[in-house]
C-alpha cells in the first residue's frame, strides 16, 4: 500500500507526517507521540483521531491509544479512549478496516468491552460508516447519536 494508494474515507482531508521506513508505511500518531506501522485500521484510527481533535474538540492529552484492559481474564485492547480532565473513561471508538463492515457482531463486541470501560460514548467506524451511541445507564441500553458530541457538552 502506498502512500498513493490510501483509501479515501469519510472525514474531512487531513495531512499527516508520513515516512517509509524499511519498505514499510508508518504514520506519526500525536496521541502515541511515535510514527507506527501504516495498516488500513490504523489509517482509520489516526483519521478519527484526528477528526476527535480538530473537528469535536477532544483534547489530544486525554486521549489513549491501543489501551489495554481486562476483559474475562483476557487483555484486549481499546482503538481510541478518551478520558475527563479527572481521568475517567468518557468515550471508546472501535475502529475496522474501511474494508471490514461495521455488523451486529462488530457492535456486541464493543458493548461486552464496554461493560469493563463504562464509557457514556461509544463510537465505531470503519473509516467510511460512523456510529455513535451514547449509554442510557440507567436502563443499560444504547440509543443511536447523529453525530460524536462535542468535547464538553
Amino acid at each position: 500500500m502506498s502512500e498513493h494508494h490510501l483509501p479515501q474515507l469519510n472525514f474531512p482531508a487531513y495531512k499527516f507526517r508520513i515516512k517509509e521506513e524499511k519498505g514499510q508505511l508508518r504514520i506519526f500518531d500525536p496521541a502515541r507521540k511515535k510514527y507506527v506501522l501504516l495498516t488500513p485500521e490504523e489509517w482509520v484510527r489516526q483519521h478519527l483521531i484526528r477528526y476527535l481533535k480538530e473537528e469535536k474538540g477532544y483534547p489530544l492529552g486525554l486521549m489513549k491509544v491501543e489501551k489495554e484492559f481486562k476483559y474475562n481474564n483476557l487483555s484486549k485492547r481499546a482503538d481510541i479512549i478518551v478520558c475527563t480532565n479527572t481521568g475517567i473513561p468518557l468515550l471508546m471508538a472501535e475502529c475496522k478496516s474501511p474494508d471490514v463492515e461495521i455488523t451486529q457482531n462488530v457492535f456486541d463486541q464493543a458493548m461486552r468491552y464496554n461493560l469493563v470501560m463504562a464509557v457514556n460514548i461509544m463510537v465505531l467506524s470503519n473509516g467510511i460508516n460512523h456510529f455513535c451511541f451514547q449509554l442510557d445507564k440507567a436502563n443499560q441500553t444504547y440509543h443511536a447519536l447523529t453525530e460524536i458530541p462535542t468535547w464538553g457538552k
